[in-house]
């Protein structure tokens, strides 16, 4: 076994993986959250139709996804190994003899149940959607008379159907609270395990971390909430919605 590999499969290394993949997967977080926004377009789902064909067709992208895949991958095995090295140091005392209640946060010792719900999310969500738009090819086309756009998959039909499902929307919020949680402690500890430590910039680096949690959890759980609440089986706003949010709808 060379030192690489030694190195690698240590848990230093191993905690490293993590918080590199964890970091670039927040670059991820946040176009996927600035593209979803297109939702909210009321242009009967043209914006984000264009916005999802774009992602699915650009070979650019498609290569990129490669590295998406890639990194969920190993966030997400070094994440059970991490575990599973973890339980078996504690061996059957677990937690109880070192009161981790008492030296660390609720969000750092449930890392793992956070990371398992996300994961269950995840996978419903690549399959309803990814899977679906690229492999299964039951979508309903745009339409129109736009001959550029009218062979498009209508992906904001079965986004809106899915947004109208209380199950999903509940698994969908209760996914994007997981993972609030989730990088409100793996934001800041990504840039620790990588030695990105300094007096002056660290308390910032961990503020940011807070807004970036709370910011990207709330902008992606405001869209199943916001379909489901307040939208009809066309995305159009419901009669009952709130004045505010037709005057919001009239601008768009």
């Amino acid at each position: 076994m060379s030192w690489i590999t030694k190195t690698l499969t240590s848990s230093i290394g191993r905690k490293i993986i993590m918080s590199a993949t964890g970091l670039f997967l927040c670059t991820f977080l946040v176009v996927h959250l600035i593209g979803n926004l297109q939702l909210f377009k009321h242009d009967q789902g043209a914006a984000f139709n264009t916005y999802s064909h774009f992602m699915g067709t650009n070979p650019i992208i498609r290569t990129i996804e490669w590295g998406l895949v890639l990194g969920f991958g190993f966030h997400i095995y070094e994440a059970l190994m991490l575990t599973r090295r973890n339980k078996a140091a504690r061996g059957g005392q677990g937690y109880v003899s070192n009161h981790s209640e008492q030296n660390s946060e609720w969000t750092s010792r449930n890392m793992g149940i956070l990371g398992s719900i996300i994961l269950i999310f995840l996978i419903v969500h690549l399959y309803n959607f990814f899977w679906r738009a690229r492999f299964a090819g039951d979508l309903p086309r745009m339409g129109g008379a736009s001959l550029e756009t009218r062979d498009y998959d209508n992906l904001y039909l079965a986004v809106v159907s899915s947004f109208h499902i209380w199950w999903y929307v509940l698994l969908y919020v209760a996914a994007q609270i997981s993972l609030g949680y989730h990088l409100w402690h793996g934001f800041r500890s990504g840039f620790q395990t990588l030695g990105l430590n300094h007096r002056k910039y660290t308390p910032a680096i961990k503020y940011i971390g807070y807004a970036f949690a709370v910011v990207v959890s709330a902008g992606f759980a405001s869209m199943p909430l916001y379909f489901f609440l307040f939208t009809d089986a066309q995305g159009e706003l419901a009669a009952n919605a709130p004045a505010l949010l037709h005057s919001v709808a009239s601008i768009f």
